[in-house]
């Protein structure tokens, strides 16, 4: 009876002893770790989904766009041939010349109008309106009102002032939207304009 018991004593020992020499097994990882480490590794791969290349990045060009007929035209704008009109260095009559003038508006088209009748381009040929100062032109209604600033220098015997007020009526005239001419000087209206002739307002087609 007593061998038996030590004999199982014996066995149980042994049993311990085996199960006390296994080694133990390493823990599986938390589910802390486990879920922290995959969005970590899940963003990493969307961020470089995500993020453009540096090649792509560099890629994209804004390039103006050209410039259109209009906007060419509306630069150099229109080109017009007008007749304008001088005097010989006798005075005498009225000489005609061609000239082509360039503009964008209306307004312009009179103005660059006027400043043929202050350079006739010829040494030959006299501008009746060289030395007057252009202050402002407008049309309204069919009425071209322009005034003027007139120098002493700019005045003229009885023979220049009606051949520069002819010349003036025929280079204006010749646009078929200006029906009559109102002609201030300094902004008001006066009786003649350099002492001599008799002034219409506003001066009418003949």
């Amino acid at each position: 009876m007593r061998k038996g018991m030590a004999t199982g004593l014996l066995i149980l020992l042994m049993l311990v002893s085996a199960g006390c020499a296994q080694k133990p097994q390493s823990a599986p990882p938390s589910n802390e770790q486990v879920s922290s480490s995959g969005v970590t590794s899940g963003n990493q791969e969307n961020q470089e989904k995500n993020t453009p290349s540096d090649s792509q990045a560099g890629s994209k060009e804004v390039t103006a766009a050209p410039s259109g007929p209009s906007n060419q035209a509306e630069k150099s704008g229109k080109k017009l041939s007008i007749s304008s009109y001088y005097t010989d260095n006798d005075m005498m009559d009225l000489k005609e010349e061609h000239k082509e003038i360039t503009y964008t508006s209306e307004h312009d088209k009179y103005e660059e109008a006027f400043k043929t009748l202050k350079d006739s381009g010829d040494q030959k040929l006299f501008a009746l309106w060289q030395k007057v100062e252009l202050k402002s032109i407008d049309l309204k209604d069919g009425e071209l009102t322009i005034n003027i600033h007139l120098p002493d220098e700019a005045r003229l015997g009885a023979g220049g002032e009606t051949l520069a007020i002819d010349a003036l009526k025929r280079t204006f005239f010749q646009f078929d939207e200006v029906k009559s001419i109102e002609l201030l000087v300094d902004g008001g209206k006066v009786d003649t304009l350099m002492g001599h002739d008799e002034l219409e307002h506003p001066m009418t087609r003949s």
